[in-house]
């Protein structure tokens, strides 16, 4: 009888493993690319809004939903690849709502700010890492409803989006600074052991000094750049529609499809993430995505140069 017993709840156990790590497995899943369609008939900033807020409402409800604020209890605590890419992705959120409040929803400076672009920042705005008093959840849900309302209103006639060249160079030069951080990290995890140690040998130069990331932590950078990346290709293909108008009057259509095509080849997903050498038998994945992801951001500084000429 005890014997029974044991292998009863030696079963049980393993099922519960079992189970643990099968729910592992489908909550690491990252979202699919989505459509981004002009729609007729749609005022400018529609695609834009919508754009932003289906990133965030992915992410909500996709497998697993929000993990970054998981108790250790759930099978998601340990998918830290996947809570990174979704800090990657709010990164992106948050740019575009700021710019949205401060820039793209009013014609000057001096106007005032329209209330639901106001709340969908201050809702994004919010730790990711809260589970209660406010949750995370919550508060991200409220800044897609925020937005959603700012839609219908533009739909209405009673909000504006300002789809102008000034107000779309505001916009790439966040871009381009969120780039522009996320390479650095990208760049310090890349860094071998050897070029680790010539930068200490060099502390008394005024040379620019690189802090060599932990191995286990090289993961965590990929794949928040990755995340960035995918929120930053489907902000585009928006951009490409609502300022359709401004890229066709500076003959910036090219180098828009070159900055997508840029940031369509971050999407890739290694087995393992990789930190080897140029002389070594496994991939630099962090500097395989710092190409592309540069390219990009090399790219959306010539498109600004372009819409900043008369």
């Amino acid at each position: 009888m005890l014997q029974k017993r044991s292998l009863i709840a030696l079963s049980a156990g393993a099922a519960i493993v079992l189970l643990y790590v099968l729910n592992m497995l489908y909550f690491s899943l990252l979202p699919d690319f989505f459509t981004i369609e002009k729609k007729s008939g749609a005022p400018l900033g529609t695609a834009f809004v919508a754009t932003t807020a289906s990133l965030m409402e992915h992410e909500l409800t996709g497998s697993g939903g929000w993990l970054p604020n998981d108790t250790p209890l759930s099978p998601t605590w340990l998918l830290d690849n996947k809570q990174n890419f979704q800090l990657g992705v709010l990164e992106v959120v948050r740019y575009n709502t700021r710019v949205l409040r401060d820039g793209l929803s009013r014609q000057r400076t001096s106007d005032s700010i329209d209330a639901d672009c106001d709340k969908a920042f201050t809702s994004f705005s919010n730790d990711p890492y809260k589970w209660i008093f406010p949750s995370a959840e919550g508060k991200y849900q409220e800044g897609i409803e925020r937005l959603n309302s700012y839609q219908q209103r533009l739909l209405l006639g009673s909000a504006y989006f300002y789809p102008r060249s000034d107000n779309l160079i505001q916009l790439l030069e966040q871009y381009a600074s969120l780039l522009g951080g996320v390479n650095t990290r990208l760049l310090n995890a890349s860094r071998t052991a050897r070029e680790a140690r010539l930068d200490k040998s060099a502390a008394s130069s005024n040379m620019p000094q690189y802090q060599r990331v932990p191995w286990l932590k090289i993961d965590d950078n990929f794949y928040f750049a990755r995340g960035v990346g995918y929120g930053l290709l489907h902000m585009f293909k928006a951009v490409q529609i609502d300022f359709a108008q401004v890229l066709h009057d500076k003959n910036a259509d090219i180098i828009m499809d070159e900055i997508i095509a840029s940031l369509e080849e971050t999407n890739f997903e290694p087995l393992l993430v990789t930190n080897g050498g140029k002389d070594g038998i496994f991939a630099s994945h962090s500097s395989n995505l710092r190409v592309f992801l540069d390219d990009a951001r090399q790219k959306i500084n010539s498109l600004m140069t372009i819409l900043a000429q008369g």
